[in-house]
């Protein structure tokens, strides 16, 4: 279940930071997109729209206005769903995921994690 974590850091205090640590942790192949480059967890944080392979997931860690410069790459990428973590709600790129019959979750990707609901 390849993961990209959209809205990556390096601050440790980040949500996104534990995220990328946690997937890695559980060995879920994970990719990662931030506006800084570095390294979480092994994992390189790439810039821009980096073309990326069979994405099962993406796991937002954008506020809405930040998330709109990227809606036709996620959607591009074709994900099975799209998480929406606590306050990254997004209700157009909601809508626009559902008419391309992608899954939307408003949810928490950590306690996903640690409730075992990520993989169902």
């Amino acid at each position: 279940m390849h993961t990209l974590v959209l809205g990556a850091t390096t601050n440790p205090g980040r949500i996104a930071f534990q995220a990328i640590h946690r997937l890695v942790a559980k060995e879920y192949p994970v990719s990662a997109v931030g506006i800084r480059e570095g390294e979480v967890a092994g994992i390189p944080l790439q810039q821009g729209t980096p073309p990326l392979e069979e994405v099962h997931t993406v796991t937002l860690y954008l506020n809405p206005k930040r998330q709109e410069p990227y809606y036709d790459y996620i959607l591009g990428l074709k994900p099975q769903r799209i998480i929406f973590n606590p306050g990254t709600e997004n209700i157009e790129l909601m809508e626009m995921a559902k008419t391309k019959g992608i899954e939307v979750e408003i949810a928490c990707t950590l306690v996903m994690l640690a409730t075992e609901e990520y993989t169902k």
